[in-house]
């Protein structure tokens, strides 16, 4: 898969919600993208702000590596590829409710 393009950078930016709301993503993995929000409006940078221009590239290159470093996660999400876990969601759950049924059995035609 490829990392660098925008198309795919804005996709996996896209992706990060998804990936927030899954209860199956690692708490690390969430972590990081909180971690990089804070630091995105934290006021202390490693560049200072007064170099206007040259101040987003610490900022950005922080977000190009969380990017790479979750790109496998986040590919699922806009690729489609993520499947769904519904076992937590309906554990101890009745899926079919106020339903009438009968179990017959084929085989009793047969025998009679």
């Amino acid at each position: 898969m490829q990392f660098l393009g925008f198309r795919v950078i804005f996709k996996r930016i896209k992706a990060i919600r998804f990936m927030m709301k899954d209860r199956s993503v690692p708490k690390r993995k969430k972590a990081l993208i909180i971690a990089g929000i804070i630091y995105l409006f934290l006021p202390v940078d490693l560049i200072p702000p007064i170099l206007f221009p040259i101040a987003w590239v610490d900022d950005l290159i922080l977000w190009i590596w969380i990017l790479w470093h979750l790109r496998e996660e986040l590919d699922k999400y806009w690729l489609g590829g993520k499947e769904v876990d519904l076992s937590k969601k309906y554990r101890g759950k009745t899926v079919i409710d106020d339903v009438e049924y009968e179990v017959r059995d084929r085989n009793k035609k047969n025998r009679e």
